[in-house]
């Protein structure tokens, strides 16, 4: 029976979102195999870091899992049964025992056990009930032939660019000693240390349930932008002029002709901050963008002509006032 997956990743049942993708990255990074250079324990840390993301990431698996515990993969067939329980006194003609089904709250962790009453006196383990109902065990009456193996799901790293996470982005994948080949598509708007998952294009499984491939994304640091969330922080070089007076700048952008137009107030001072809504990243398979924040420099000029260096010290004067 696996581990529990919030203690995997050492985090509470009531985590949020960004506490459980916070400690899959610190975790997965910890055990890399990359980095522990071929360690086994490590490896299989690795392994079950992952999986408990793959399940804890989701909104969806992780609801299933808080019901089900171990048995989340069957939760439609365990929701019907439980439909069907009134009507039908439960599964086979026997009713569950009472309670939250499969622990409560707790998820279903631990040894569960169905109470089928007088007609088997002692409780039932669910295991060999799902082993019989899933066709995880074979040679009793009324069990279902045991399924092909199912194929190894793989793992793998890739690094990209800022500007191919922003337009997404192909890789090919060599697989396997036959060297076959696998075209992947990154999504636009992947963040670093993205876990994304391609059903069935893991390890050939030769009749059975082939695996799953697992990506791990990697986002190198761009030397102009730097990424927050789905936005993106720019510098924006700004003359004295400009600032003083009020004009328009050009803004660096990762999309269409790589420049937006940006307007400066006159008296706009350095290290002030412009935001140009809906310009920054994808969002990950959904719709919208962030933003782009815009942060003034003032640029001197460099070197100052003699005319200038005259304006200067004439605005110096000004500003000191009459002696």
């Amino acid at each position: 029976m696996p581990g529990d997956f919030y203690q995997i990743l050492g985090v509470s049942r009531d985590a949020s979102d960004k506490d459980i993708s916070s400690a899959y990255r610190k975790l997965a990074r910890q055990y890399h195999p990359d980095v522990n250079g071929g360690d086994r324990d490590a490896e299989a840390r690795f392994k079950e870091v992952n999986a408990a993301h793959d399940v804890l990431g989701d909104p969806d698996k992780r609801a299933a899992y808080n019901r089900w515990g171990d048995q989340w993969e069957h939760a439609e067939q365990l929701e019907e049964m439980q439909r069907q329980r009134g009507g039908m006194g439960g599964f086979g003609g026997f009713g569950f025992g009472g309670g939250q089904p499969f622990g409560g709250q707790h998820g279903g962790q631990g040894n569960i056990q169905f109470d089928f009453g007088e007609q088997f006196g002692d409780a039932a383990d669910l295991g060999d009930l799902f082993g019989n109902l899933f066709g995880g065990r074979s040679g009793g009456p009324g069990t279902m032939p045991r399924q092909p193996a199912r194929g190894r799901d793989i793992e793998h790293d890739i690094t990209v660019s800022l500007r191919e996470a922003f337009h997404g982005t192909t890789r090919t994948l060599q697989r396997g000693a036959a060297g076959s080949r696998l075209e992947v598509t990154i999504p636009p708007g992947v963040g670093d240390g993205q876990r994304i998952k391609f059903t069935g294009k893991g390890e050939d499984a030769h009749g059975g349930q082939d695996g799953d491939l697992f990506i791990t994304v990697h986002v190198d640091d761009d030397p102009v932008f730097e990424r927050r969330g789905d936005d993106l922080h720019v510098p924006v070089d700004v003359s004295l002029t400009t600032a003083a007076l009020g004009g328009e700048v050009a803004v660096r952008s990762l999309s269409g002709s790589g420049r937006l137009a940006l307007r400066i107030p006159a008296g706009t001072q350095n290290g002030r901050v412009f935001r140009l809504a809906g310009q920054g990243m994808p969002r990950f398979k959904r719709d919208g963008r962030g933003d782009i924040l815009a942060e003034v420099r003032l640029r001197m000029p460099d070197p100052l002509t003699p005319e200038q260096t005259v304006l200067f010290r004439q605005l110096r004067d000004l500003e000191d006032g009459p002696e």
